[in-house]
């Protein structure tokens, strides 16, 4: 970030050397135009030092999770090319469905029969 800070400085100085006095309407707009371009150079080095903070607490978070997986899984290998999909197949639902059509008996109705 210092060579954003370096381009500012640069800036200035040339604003300055344009001789144009403070309380000018350009002297004006030159000084808020820079105090805008600070704050807003100020707002992206904290911007970036927080990311860096939260890379950093990201790589720990990693290392905590490969210490568990480590102790959960140990040796065990998984092929990342597999899929784990764990639908259950047609077949299966034709076994539970024969299963369970031997339990009920079918009966017609004879409404019209107890009708008064």
């Amino acid at each position: 970030m210092d060579f954003l800070y370096e381009k500012i400085a640069y800036l200035r100085g040339l604003a300055d050397g344009l001789d144009v006095k403070a309380d000018s309407k350009e002297g004006k707009l030159f000084n808020a135009l820079m105090d805008v371009i600070e704050e807003i150079a100020d707002g992206m080095n904290d911007i970036v030092e927080e990311q860096d903070e939260v890379n950093e607490y990201l790589d720990l978070l990693d290392e905590d999770l490969s210490t568990i997986e480590e102790e959960v899984f140990g040796d065990m290998e998984f092929d990342e090319d597999d899929d784990y999909d764990f639908d259950f197949d047609d077949e299966y639902d034709d076994e539970f469905d024969d299963d369970y059509d031997d339990d009920f008996e079918e009966h017609e109705c004879n409404c019209s029969e107890h009708e008064d």
